[in-house]
């Protein structure tokens, strides 16, 4: 009866560790790798009948990096 119990808590400390391991992994992926770059945001501007300038995809990706960085302050305020 008790090695039942053992093998079950196991199986949930390690479904657990798992799940966190992975969060952290995709979390350090996608601030390594964002999702959207230059090439992607010159393509939906095209595609929205826009002409891109460099300007303001400049523009652009420097407003979307300023506010995953404030999300970023914010994630590190609300742990404290």
């Amino acid at each position: 009866m008790w090695w039942i119990l053992g093998i079950v808590v196991a199986l949930l400390a390690g479904v657990a560790l798992g799940f966190f391991i992975a969060r952290q992994y995709m979390m350090k992926y996608l601030e390594e790798n964002p999702p959207i770059n230059e090439d992607m945001l010159r393509m939906m501007m095209m595609q929205m009948g826009q002409k891109p300038s460099q300007k303001r995809i400049n523009q652009m990706m420097s407003q979307m990096n300023k506010v995953s960085e404030k999300e970023k302050k914010d994630k590190k305020k609300k742990k404290k």
